[in-house]
């Protein structure tokens, strides 16, 4: 297949195909319902999707609509536009593509017909830039933008297996100014929404959906653990990212609830069946960073020519471990606020992101790690010292001028063969 059309993935799992096929309906019902006028919004992974669920405000995810710009291999021209437009196109490209769109006005050429015109933005301020970014596409489409703040945790010992603690424990383990701050912002923008939309926020239904989401979680964290303790694992990170990350902006829907449930009943069929996404699984390799949403199908050429298997990625992780927040009575409200408040902290800070990495390396029986696009020195460094492998590729997940199919089909291979293969050899030999 030609570099630039990307290499598309097979099908493993009868039910991503069947999510992504909800997904372009449901898109559908979204961009008529915008056009007759119903609120709109666009928000960020970490923003609070539960209280517009619960409100019945119909969202996409940034990140989600980044991922299909890439898959639909429009992420070049976007950035383009970008650079036309004078705005920087090096820099947060997941979160930008969506303004490129924006700026290309191309709604023919765009995905599915292309994002409706937002009526609210939303992001937490986690980057220098996300500001900026935002107040830019509130003004060139007229959107109201509604900022979250992003604090951070200053205690020099926070403690590290928040992944046992803050399901249950969520209010000792997370510092009370934290949850303070955000768990205030949130009823600020209820009322923000309520005033802008005409809608009202019912306690009892954002109830309903905060118990749907945990319920989802838990799904998730079965399906994970299966695949973890599975040689051969039955599915890959090239059925696993799309067919968890679909429910995953669906989180605290009866349907999200549902789908997670049949990824866990088809991994647990396939589990019994003895069936493996590479029989001749060789290495189990996890992979740091975003999906290659542009060329999902470069996983399984790994499988096919080496007998390499990917079989972790922050998405079925995250889902699994970064979610659970039960409120055994306790304000709801307050339990999001605890959802959110460490998300990136989970995912990308020191201790409890390089603690995790190698919990989860651990649980998956990882031979190698293969680090795209992250600032992931301590991850790497404490990944090392527990004897994984770790190769860093300093590249974009869809920015393709920064990586080729080639240059990473090279780079992975030599690492497996030099790097791998001997760490693989060992944990088969019972070493």
């Amino acid at each position: 297949m030609a570099e630039s059309a990307g290499m598309r993935r097979r099908a493993v799992l009868d039910c991503s195909e069947s999510f992504a096929r909800y997904q372009r309906e449901w898109f559908e019902g979204v961009r008529a319902r915008a056009k007759t006028g119903e609120p709109f919004a666009v928000l960020s992974a970490d923003a609070p999707h539960e209280i517009y669920r619960a409100m019945d405000i119909d969202y996409v995810v940034v990140q989600w609509w980044s991922s299909l710009i890439a898959a639909k291999q429009l992420g070049p021209v976007y950035l383009a536009r970008l650079a036309d437009a004078g705005y920087p196109n090096d820099h947060d490209q997941y979160n930008v593509l969506p303004l490129g769109e924006v700026l290309a006005d191309e709604p023919a050429s765009a995905p599915w017909g292309g994002l409706p015109r937002p009526t609210i933005l939303q992001t937490s301020l986690s980057t220098d830039g996300m500001r900026q970014l935002f107040e830019v596409w509130a003004a060139r489409t007229g959107a109201v933008f509604y900022p979250l703040e992003h604090s951070v945790d200053v205690r020099a010992d926070p403690g590290e297996t928040w992944w046992e603690d803050l399901p249950h424990d969520w209010d000792r383990f997370l510092p009370a100014d934290r949850l303070d701050l955000l768990a205030d912002e949130l009823a600020a923008l209820v009322r923000a929404l309520e005033e802008t939309t005409g809608r009202r926020f019912s306690e009892s239904r954002f109830g309903e959906v905060m118990d749907l989401a945990n319920r989802q979680a838990e799904h998730n964290r079965a399906t994970r653990d299966l695949v973890a303790v599975t040689i051969p694992a039955p599915v890959s990170v090239a059925d696993t990212m799309p067919a968890v990350m679909i429910p995953q902006w669906h989180r605290g829907s009866q349907w999200g609830y549902e789908a997670a449930g049949r990824l866990r009943s088809e991994v647990e069929e396939r589990v019994a069946a003895g069936a493996g996404a590479c029989p001749n699984e060789r290495v189990r390799l996890m992979w740091l960073g975003r999906g290659l949403w542009s060329s999902m199908g470069l996983y399984q050429w790994f499988e096919d020519e080496l007998g390499a298997v990917f079989v972790w990625s922050m998405y079925l992780g995250l889902a699994a471990d970064g979610y659970l927040r039960y409120i055994d009575g306790r304000d709801p409200l307050r339990a999001l606020a605890a959802r959110l408040v460490p998300m990136g902290d989970v995912l990308r800070m020191p201790p409890w992101s390089s603690a995790w990495h190698v919990k989860e390396a651990q649980l998956h029986q990882i031979d190698g790690a293969v680090s795209f696009g992250e600032d992931d020195y301590f991850s790497a460094a404490r990944l090392e010292s527990a004897g994984v492998p770790v190769l860093s590729i300093r590249a974009d997940n869809v920015d393709r001028r920064t990586w080729t199919e080639a240059s990473v089909r090279d780079a992975v291979s030599e690492f497996v063969e030099a790097r791998v293969e001997p760490v693989a050899a060992r944990r088969r030999d019972g070493g």
